[in-house]
């Protein structure tokens, strides 16, 4: 189903897209994703709503990272500063909120919840990478605190194309709106 509304004080919340995650083979290219999101933002900060960019970081001596026992082991995440800067296009520009996440959700162990509260934020549009880990769980968490969620389908990507799809097709329209980037920029542009 296509997107019906956006609420009057929604945000846009961008998971992950930073300069170490952009070399990652995607099944979208990264490029696409980005342009869209940049749109997005752009679109957003013009009528005065605000715009979340999460990175996600660790610190120097690793000791925040989680250490649990998984049969696939996750992926390495490089201590340097250049891969947790958002990719250029992106900014941040003046008035852009900054979150730094330390595991897959946005909402776990940050401040977004209280930030977008506080701006009486009730919707969420959400892009990023990858949509089957850091999207999907900082949606399912959007959920539980009663956001409204809305996705931004050509503004996200995933390193496995089922588990995209499965996220995109099944997850999402349960806990939110699925449509793409122009879809919502014309939702927008009603509000």
């Amino acid at each position: 189903m296509p997107a019906t509304t956006l609420d009057s004080r929604t945000a846009l919340v961008v998971i992950d897209l930073q300069r170490g995650l952009s070399q990652v083979p995607c099944v979208h290219p990264f490029q696409e994703v980005v342009a869209n999101t940049v749109r997005l933002a752009e679109a957003f900060r013009r009528v005065g709503l605000p715009v979340v960019l999460v990175t996600v970081s660790f610190s120097p001596d690793g000791g925040d990272r989680l250490r649990s026992r998984t049969q696939v082991p996750a992926r390495p995440i490089p201590n340097a500063p250049e891969f947790t800067q958002l990719v250029p296009e992106l900014g941040p520009k003046p008035g852009d909120l900054l979150i730094t996440k330390h595991q897959w959700s946005a909402f776990y162990g940050t401040e977004l919840d209280l930030q977008l509260r506080r701006r009486q934020v009730t919707g969420i549009v959400l892009a990023g990478v990858a949509t089957s880990i850091g999207v999907d769980t900082t949606a399912r968490a959007a959920h539980e605190r009663a956001y409204n969620l809305t996705f931004a389908s050509d503004a996200m990507t995933d390193t496995d194309i089922a588990a995209h799809d499965f996220a995109m097709s099944k997850i999402f329209p349960r806990i939110g709106e699925v449509d793409t980037t122009d879809a919502l920029l014309a939702l927008l542009g009603r509000g």
